[in-house]
């Protein structure tokens, strides 16, 4: 539809919202440079925290959601936000699997807060720490910690285009293939996550000889009760199997599980 008031077709609405996180993701959007600039040629950026505290009123075209929902404010927000957005795209391991904080949910809340703030009765906060998609419905999701720089240029562009992303499902282990990486479980007996993690880090950490920590979270229809007994075969206790697991996307249900299988629960 055009603009009466000048004949042009209004630029959509792009808005990026933050939550419980560590901004990491909306440093990867500021982090494209050259590109970053036609991305903003061809929106009308209402909301971007990491750069302005200005905020157009919705309802917007596309809204990027970074952080997971830790308290009850975050909470309203994300039911505010999926309100005024027609699509809502979950972007990194925070908004996608609940991310770092997520491991508390193993733990005693009202025990670390005791523990860590002087006067606790002024925290507010959930129980858990919980992905985007627990509470409100969810369009598209961005994995990661943080996301990769060309996905999230192929998401914009793909949403601005009006066609469904090409995004990746396949295993880390199928980036190290192309790459030429030798196997560091295979040759190095090195505990890696690559066989379960989701494609879209350049295979960076077995590149430069070390397992994959599971930044970019499951992979579609993972097996990680088999990876697990192949560390156990490597020699790793359960707790060190445990470990493994409970990182970045410890809340993922696919890790979350073979996690507490390890630890008997």
């Amino acid at each position: 539809m055009s603009d009466p008031r000048n004949g042009k077709r209004p630029r959509p609405k792009l808005a990026v919202w933050k939550l419980a996180s560590c901004d990491g993701c909306q440093l990867s959007l500021l982090d494209c440079e050259d590109e970053l600039l036609a991305v903003a040629g061809a929106v009308e950026i209402a909301s971007f925290p990491e750069v302005s505290r200005a905020e157009i009123a919705g309802p917007y075209d596309v809204s990027l959601v970074e952080g997971s929902i830790t308290t009850p404010h975050d909470l309203e927000r994300i039911q505010e936000v999926r309100r005024q957005s027609r699509v809502l795209v979950a972007i990194g391991a925070c908004a996608t699997a609940g991310g770092i904080q997520a491991l508390r949910n193993f733990a005693d809340v009202q025990g670390l807060v005791g523990a860590v703030y002087g006067r606790p009765e002024y925290i507010r906060t959930l129980e858990r720490s919980t992905p985007v998609s627990d509470h409100v419905p969810v369009d598209y999701e961005l994995r990661g910690c943080p996301i990769s720089k060309a996905q999230l240029l192929e998401l914009v562009t793909a949403l601005l285009a009006g066609r469904a992303p090409d995004l990746p499902t396949s295993s880390l282990c199928q980036e190290c293939k192309q790459m030429g990486v030798v196997c560091v479980m295979v040759a190095h007996g090195t505990p890696c996550l690559g066989p379960v993690t989701q494609a879209g880090c350049g295979a960076l950490c077995p590149a430069l000889g070390r397992g994959c920590f599971g930044c970019f979270g499951p992979m579609e229809a993972p097996n990680p009760d088999s990876l697990a007994a192949r560390w156990r075969e490597l020699g790793l206790t359960p707790e060190a199997v445990e470990r493994g697991f409970h990182t970045f996307n410890a809340w993922a249900e696919p890790f979350r599980d073979v996690a507490r299988r390890e630890d008997g629960r």
